[in-house]
C-alpha cells in the first residue's frame, strides 16, 4: 500500500467525486480510477460505492479513511522533521490539549521560544484526555496537556503550576445559582451534563461519595463550549472546570459558575511517551518546558 495511493484515496473520499479528485491531483480520470481499483484489489474489498453523481465510501472505506488520515499525517510530520537543520531550526510541533486555563502557561513558553526560533510552527489540537493519549500513542502529537486528579500513568510528565477548580455552570435563574457553592447533596436535585471522561472510580465519583448513577444525567460532552448552552437554556447544570466558559460571555449571558464544596481541584500535566524520539525542534520545546516547569518525572501505575 503506497502513501501516494492513500493520498489519492483521501482526495476521492473528500470530494465524493472521481473527476473532481483527478482534477485536484492533476491526474487523468482513468489513471485515478485504475489506482483505486488496484487498491481495492490489494485490500480484497470494495472501498467505494460508485454512483452517477457521487462516489461514497463503503463501511470498509470509512475504516480505511481514518487509518489513511493517520498514516499520511504521520508521514508528513516525519518529512517535516528531516527538513530541519542545525543552523536554521524549523519544524512543526504538535500538541494535544484539553480545555484548561493552564494552556496560558504553555502558550507563554511557546511565545518566548518563537522569539529565538521564529521558524517553528505549532499545531494545537483540542480534545479530551482519551483523544489526546490516543494521538500520543500513534505518534500524531509530540506533547499532550491533560487535566486530571493524579499523575497520568505510563507517561513522562511535567506538572504545570495551574490547578483547575471544579464547579457547576448554571442558568442565573436556577434556584442553585443563588448559592455561593454547590454541595454533593445539591447535585442530586439538578439535571446534569457531565464530561464523558467521568466514569466509575473517577476523581469526581470519589468526591461525590456516591455512585455517578445516582445523578440525573441528561447529556454528556467532550468539549465544554457546546455543553454550556444547556445551562444557557436552563435545561441542566454542567459539571466542568472554572474559567473555560466565562460568566456573562456574549454567547452565555445568563450563565454563572458556582464552585463545588468541599472544593475539588484537578492538576495539569504536560505528558509524552516514554523513550519518545524527538525532533530537534521538539527537543528545544521540551527544554523550554523544563526550564519553566522543572525536571520531568515518570510513573507506571
Amino acid at each position: 500500500m503506497e502513501l501516494r495511493v492513500l493520498k489519492y484515496f483521501l482526495s476521492v473520499a473528500r470530494n465524493e467525486n472521481i473527476s473532481k479528485a483527478a482534477e485536484e491531483l492533476h491526474l487523468t480520470q482513468p489513471t485515478l480510477s485504475r489506482q483505486l481499483s488496484e487498491l481495492e484489489e490489494e485490500l480484497g474489498t470494495r472501498l467505494f460505492v460508485r454512483g452517477k453523481r457521487r462516489t461514497t465510501l463503503t463501511e470498509e472505506g470509512i475504516f480505511l479513511k481514518e487509518r489513511a488520515r493517520e498514516i499520511v499525517a504521520l508521514a508528513d510530520k516525519t518529512v517535516a522533521q528531516f527538513l530541519q537543520t542545525e543552523e536554521n531550526i524549523a519544524g512543526e510541533i504538535y500538541i494535544g490539549c484539553g480545555e484548561t486555563a493552564a494552556m496560558q502557561e504553555v502558550i507563554r513558553v511557546l511565545a518566548a521560544l518563537r522569539q529565538s526560533y521564529p521558524h517553528i510552527l505549532f499545531h494545537i489540537f483540542s480534545g479530551n484526555e482519551e483523544s489526546i493519549t490516543d494521538m500520543l500513542q500513534k505518534g500524531l502529537v509530540d506533547f499532550g496537556v491533560v487535566c486530571r486528579g493524579h499523575v497520568p500513568a505510563e507517561y513522562v510528565y511535567l506538572e504545570l503550576p495551574h490547578r483547575d477548580r471544579w464547579g457547576l455552570l448554571l442558568n442565573r435563574h436556577s434556584p442553585l445559582a443563588e448559592k455561593k457553592a454547590i454541595s454533593r447533596e445539591d447535585l442530586l436535585q439538578e439535571p446534569l451534563v457531565i464530561s464523558r471522561q467521568h466514569t466509575a472510580g473517577s476523581q469526581l465519583e470519589h468526591w461525590l461519595k456516591y455512585p455517578l448513577g445516582d445523578l440525573n444525567i441528561v447529556a454528556t460532552y467532550n468539549l465544554l463550549y457546546n455543553a454550556a448552552f444547556f445551562a444557557q437554556e436552563n435545561m441542566a447544570g454542567v459539571l466542568c472546570l472554572e474559567d473555560i466558559v466565562e460568566d456573562e460571555g456574549s454567547k452565555f449571558p445568563d450563565v454563572v459558575f458556582r464552585p463545588l464544596t468541599p472544593q475539588i481541584f484537578s492538576s495539569n500535566y504536560i505528558i509524552w511517551r516514554k523513550n519518545q524520539v524527538f525532533s530537534r525542534a521538539a527537543r528545544i520545546v521540551l527544554a523550554g518546558f523544563e526550564a519553566a516547569f522543572g525536571e520531568e518525572s515518570d510513573v507506571n501505575l
